[in-house]
Order: structure tokens, then C-alpha cells, then sequence
């Protein structure tokens, strides 16, 4: 049995395996009004389809469906398998509150309910 496969063949698996790569995930990146979907999330960085992918350097946003997760200050490193891989200098996450600048010994109460009279 041979291992080898004809060219349109594997052609075939490389189409279907970018195609199952970017359905599953739902992570966008958003820079210079562009928004582009993430094929792999790494630790270091994530990665995009490198026909349709921009040259990106610099700030973008990072989205997961319409959340928005990080700001990252990246930059593009290499090209690998069809894929443009983008390595993060700084991914600071997106908080919903403000950091306060001041010690809080104990959480306080938000109010006081009185006794019925």
C-alpha cells in the first residue's frame, strides 16, 4: 500500500483542513478597519490564513464573536504551511472596570436594609 498521494488529492486535504481550521474558531482579529478570523491561537501569538492575511504590525484587537478580549501590540514572523504567523510583543486583556488607585481593606456593603417597623 502506498503512502503517496497525487497532487490534486492532496491539494484536496490541504483545502479541507484550512476550511475545518477556521470554522472552529470564532476568534477575529481587528486592525486599520479589517477584521480577520484566527486560524490557531498559540500562546506566544496566533496565526492566519496567509492568502488573505495582512502584513500586521503593530495594534489590534482581539475578538472572541463580538467580545472583546485583548489589545496585542504584534508583529509578523514567519509563514509556515499556508499560514502567517503573528507573535505577540504585548496582550494586555480588556477589563470592565477601571483598576482603582487606592488600598481596599474590606469589601464594603452596597447598602443597608433597614427593620420593618
Amino acid at each position: 500500500m502506498s503512502t503517496y498521494f497525487s497532487a490534486e488529492v492532496q491539494a484536496g486535504f490541504d483545502a479541507a483542513r484550512k476550511k475545518a481550521l477556521k470554522q472552529r474558531h470564532r476568534l477575529r482579529v481587528e486592525a486599520d478597519g479589517m477584521s480577520v478570523r484566527v486560524v490557531r491561537f498559540l500562546d506566544d501569538g496566533f496565526t492566519l490564513d496567509a492568502e488573505t492575511a495582512p502584513r500586521l504590525r503593530g495594534l489590534v484587537n482581539l475578538y472572541d464573536g463580538s467580545k472583546h478580549i485583548s489589545q496585542c501590540l504584534v508583529v509578523a514572523t514567519d509563514e509556515e504551511d499556508g499560514e502567517m504567523h503573528y507573535e505577540f510583543k504585548r496582550a494586555t486583556a480588556v477589563a470592565d472596570q477601571a483598576p482603582v488607585d487606592y488600598y481596599q481593606s474590606e469589601p464594603t456593603p452596597a447598602g443597608l436594609l433597614g427593620r420593618p417597623n
